[in-house]
């Protein structure tokens, strides 16, 4: 009897320590999407996704041998739909930040980007680097730390307005109720090809992107095989050929272009 009543015992810690389902173990996984973003992620009129992230999700997925399920979200979801499990991977263009990895982890990076800020033409020469945004009104998009990253690390005085989506990030800075909008330089430069937009990209580098993939909290093997098909994306040109393909005509420097330091799956 007491025999018995240890092994329950032993299986019921073993239970409550159970890792969660690894991506690994599927044949298809659910990959969460914004579809709001041009150049990187976006829905075309013949309802088909597409862009940059798309592309880097179809290569990496596929080399895991797996299927795709495609789950839109919007800004300010990328965490909830991992913790909720409602997605196995997340490609939102999202950076790797310490508080991110309190909830959930990462794979990659899958490219490594920097700020950049966007005004107005009649700004170009006075909005030259980050500097020139103190005591100006610059854009964010709930759910990023982007504004943050400006006032905190750089230790800029700007005022951060919050907005739902970069289309209202485009339509504040139209009608004048910002000065600036930053973020990636790939996201900046996606909106520009927006119809009707008309900015300038001021070239001020700052402040390294690590654009990874979310994945659940605990998946190492998942995390691991995903590392492990970025470095293949890589080492066989799909990387820069991808790059090329979306942003060759940008003016984003892609002269160099190595395969990221991983974060670690831990």
């Amino acid at each position: 009897m007491r025999r018995l009543l240890i092994c329950l015992l032993l299986l019921a810690g073993a239970c409550g320590t159970a890792r969660p389902e690894s991506l690994a173990a599927k044949d298809e996984v659910i990959v969460a999407i914004r579809t709001d973003v041009p150049l990187i992620s976006f829905k075309r009129p013949d309802g088909f996704y597409d862009g940059f992230n798309i592309d880097v999700a179809k290569d990496l997925v596929g080399r895991l041998g797996k299927k795709i399920r495609w789950l839109e979200i919007k800004a300010g979801d990328q965490l909830t739909v991992l913790t909720g499990k409602r997605a196995d991977l997340v490609f939102a263009h999202m950076s790797v930040t310490p508080e991110r990895k309190k909830v959930i982890d990462f794979a990659g990076p899958y490219h490594v980007d920097f700020q950049d800020i966007a005004v107005r033409p009649a700004d170009k020469g006075v909005i030259r680097d980050v500097r020139d945004l103190a005591g100006r009104k610059i854009c964010f998009v709930r759910g990023t730390n982007i504004a943050q990253r400006i006032i905190d690390e750089r230790r800029v005085d700007a005022t951060p307005v919050p907005a739902a989506d970069y289309g209202e990030c485009l339509a504040m800075i139209k009608d004048g109720r910002i000065d600036a909008i930053s973020t990636n330089a790939q996201i900046l430069a996606g909106l520009l090809t927006t119809p009707g937009v008309d900015l300038h990209l001021v070239g001020a580098a700052f402040n390294e992107q690590r654009t990874a993939i979310g994945v659940r909290k605990g998946d190492v093997e998942g995390c691991e095989e995903l590392n492990r098909a970025i470095t293949g994306m890589y080492q066989d040109g799909t990387a820069p050929m991808l790059l090329d393909k979306w942003f060759g005509r940008s003016g984003i420097d892609l002269s160099v272009v190595a395969v990221p330091q991983f974060e670690g799956c831990s």
